[in-house]
């Protein structure tokens, strides 16, 4: 039984996002952006039971991506979609699905991409939809800020920075001396203190300086 208990968190996962979606196009955004929270927590879990239980297959690295995509591809893609109303007779507000398009070739190039262990190339699929996340909470008080341009254009970036050729932090510690992982700590606390002030809507912001602090890092290898 131990065995297929990663397996049913993933497809925990994987259900959070179908719910998600749903929400989105219900028109509730909120509740379709707490759906990839949910999801991101199930894909935490996944992961620490199988190295718990010491238990790895095949079938549960594949059902991962899938469920990742669902997630953290599509849903944040229809959240984007539904931000400009979007319509299948009005074929530029499909734009955002490109951040569903290129979320699967990240989670592809990641499956056999051994140089990905200590440090991340191109953003992660849940970081890009974590920052879309934080947009409804931002629509919910400014509207008028998220004009079909704007949220075409922020699609657009993070389909980018996918697959982008640059070298981002994992938040993994091998120690904790503050000399080794001082970039680690700064986005922690300066994420604490941005999440107090402004709460759902720190996401994007967090994301952002994540990319940022990332890029002013030497590459893993100078190290």
């Amino acid at each position: 039984m131990k065995k297929h208990i990663p397996n049913i968190i993933t497809l925990a996962n994987l259900s959070s996002g179908i719910i998600g979606i749903l929400f989105a196009f219900e028109g509730n955004l909120v509740y379709a952006a707490m759906a990839i929270w949910i999801a991101t927590l199930f894909d935490f879990f996944d992961g620490f039971f199988a190295r718990l239980l010491k238990v790895t297959s095949a079938v549960g690295k594949e059902l991962d991506s899938l469920a990742d995509l669902v997630s953290f591809g599509v849903l944040p893609g229809t959240i984007l979609y539904q931000m400009i109303d979007g319509s299948i007779n009005d074929p530029i507000t499909l734009l955002p699905f490109l951040l569903t398009v290129f979320s699967a070739l990240r989670l592809a190039k990641f499956n056999v991409d051994t140089r990905q262990s200590d440090s991340f190339i191109g953003l992660p699929t849940p970081a890009a939809a974590f920052f879309v996340s934080g947009l409804p909470f931002w629509l919910a008080q400014n509207p008028d800020w998220f004009n079909q341009p704007v949220v075409i254009t922020i699609g657009l970036i993070l389909s980018l920075l996918l697959v982008a050729p640059i070298h981002l932090l994992a938040l993994k510690f091998k120690n904790y001396s503050i000399k080794d992982n001082w970039q680690r700590f700064l986005l922690l606390i300066i994420s604490l203190i941005l999440i107090i002030i402004l709460q759902a809507k720190a996401l994007p912001l967090i994301i952002s300086l994540y990319i940022l602090i990332s890029i002013l890092l030497p590459k893993p290898e100078q190290q």
